[in-house]
């Protein structure tokens, strides 16, 4: 190769030069982008804008700047602590329920062949399909109900008293409906994850004279480690917003007995009426939600990095 040969070579027109710095992907996805962008922004900013104003429905017209009072005014509300420990009672009850029953039901699944397992499969994660409203409604007029409940008949038929499970019990009620409408969830992928475990381990295993226990708790535990993770960041998110099935049910009460920080909000906003408040509530909640996903995010890198 002569001089000129690698001088053409190393030689790149200006107009190329150009055309590399302005990539035309960047007119294509720009749009959706901006689009996003003004959906998040908007609505967020409104908030923290009424969040900082005295903002109430019954006197639109008085918006006067109250600094950080509404925040102050929402974490010292008497809802507050009831609403903040009951959000953890229902997320730690229902991650518990789901991820416990979701490994057990998974593995007797896995471990079991009988006619009919694929309905059996279908029926198991139906329940996630269904409407938080509709679930809830089913509960409390077919199950929970104290004169025509399903509890209710078998209370009567082995001579005990029925309970109305939604006024003596309106927290345990509410974590066992959230519960019913998660736990396919978990099942969903934790039974996906639980067929791609490598068969010739759990055959070396029982060759070796392991027993099922030991099989599930040296080999199907450690596999399902990663579905686990994913399965408690993704519930804990959305079960921190839990509304509806609090909503068609117990309206957060006896009290505050099932009132939880989403619900607080909305009563706040369009209950009393006071939009600065539950924006201010609902700043909180997205702080408690971002720190919890921070969290979970963390976690789940330490697992993957100690597993891989």
């Amino acid at each position: 190769m002569n001089t000129h040969t690698a001088k053409a070579q190393l030689h790149v027109p200006k107009d190329v030069s150009k055309r590399r710095l302005i990539n035309p992907g960047w007119f294509l996805v720009s749009p959706s982008v901006v689009l996003l962008l003004l959906w998040m922004i908007v609505p967020l900013g409104m908030t923290v804008y009424f969040s900082l104003i005295r903002y109430n429905l019954l006197n639109p017209g008085e918006n006067e700047f109250a600094g950080l009072d509404n925040f102050t005014y929402f974490i010292t509300d008497s809802g507050f602590l009831p609403g903040a420990w009951n959000t953890l009672v229902l997320v730690g009850s229902v991650l518990l329920i789901s991820v416990v029953f979701g490994v057990l039901i998974s593995a007797l699944l896995e471990a079991s062949d009988f006619v009919g397992r694929g309905i059996v499969r279908v029926l198991l994660i139906s329940p996630f399909f269904i409407m938080p409203t509709v679930g809830a409604l089913v509960f409390k007029n077919l199950i929970f109900h104290p004169v025509s409940g399903i509890l209710a008949a078998l209370f009567k038929a082995v001579g005990l008293q029925p309970i109305d499970w939604l006024a003596n019990y309106p927290l345990l009620s509410i974590i066992i409906i959230v519960s019913w409408q998660w736990l396919p969830f978990a099942i969903l992928i934790l039974m996906t994850a639980m067929q791609s475990l490598d068969q010739e381990q759990k055959e070396a295993a029982r060759l070796d004279g392991a027993g099922p226990i030991a099989i599930f708790w040296h080999l199907t535990l450690p596999h399902l480690a990663r579905p686990i993770a994913v399965v408690v960041m993704i519930e804990t998110i959305f079960l921190l917003s839990v509304f509806a099935e609090i909503f068609t049910t117990t309206n957060g009460g006896p009290g505050f007995a099932s009132t939880n920080l989403a619900y607080l909000i909305y009563n706040q906003a369009l209950v009393q009426f006071d939009v600065g408040m539950a924006s201010a509530g609902g700043l909180i909640a997205v702080v408690i939600a971002n720190i919890a996903a921070i969290v979970l995010v963390r976690m789940i890198g330490k697992n993957l990095t100690d597993k891989t």
